[in-house]
């Protein structure tokens, strides 16, 4: 009996000095504990996750290492330059595509991304296209492209400028360019 009320006593310690340890929260930011399924595993363990932690936060940890997260896809920023369609390739071997780009806010999540990783706004490849036909602008990813933040008087399709480049001049707008010419990139996919 005496082993079974140390027993019960000891479980009463080391539950309260548990709660002692955890920090102190401010009202209506209420903590919740996320148990991951069972498992077999010797070293798995319980994944503690404040309930009001940020959509962000969730999403960056579904992102891989390097990308950024923002509106439920992953951003990555290649500062290799390759023409339009080398850089498409190249998001696709990544599960992606080039950019599409569906609001402000979204446009300059990637503009500061960029700064972020080269230190600069530079300008670089999205996913919009004309090519198939002209002044019918198209994402790479297949989305609906209903946003679009074009430079004063672009595009203008000078002598065949099919590709969209954003951070373009001061205006950090958008501009058609030749798909030969080489830029870093900008790749998103989901999570």
């Amino acid at each position: 009996m005496k082993i079974l009320t140390l027993s019960a006593l000891l479980c009463a310690m080391i539950t309260l000095t548990g709660a002692a340890a955890l920090p102190d929260s401010e009202p209506g930011t209420e903590e919740t504990i996320v148990a991951l399924p069972d498992t077999k595993d010797e070293n798995w363990t319980d994944s503690f996750i404040p309930a009001g932690e940020t959509d962000d936060v969730q999403r960056a940890r579904s992102c891989p290492s390097g990308w950024t997260a923002f509106n439920s896809r992953c951003f990555l920023y290649v500062p290799r330059v390759l023409n339009w369609a080398q850089a498409e390739r190249n998001c696709q071997s990544m599960g992606g595509n080039l950019a599409s780009v569906h609001s402000f806010q979204e446009y300059h999540e990637i503009q500061r991304m960029i700064v972020r990783v080269s230190h600069y706004s530079n300008p670089a490849w999205i996913g919009g296209s004309d090519a198939q036909q002209e002044r019918h602008w198209l994402w790479s990813d297949g989305t609906r492209f209903s946003y679009s933040h074009w430079c004063h008087g672009e595009p203008n399709n000078f002598f065949g400028q099919h590709c969209t480049q954003i951070n373009y001049k001061d205006q950090k707008c958008w501009d058609d360019l030749w798909c030969d010419r080489s830029l870093p990139s900008v790749c998103a996919r989901r999570y």
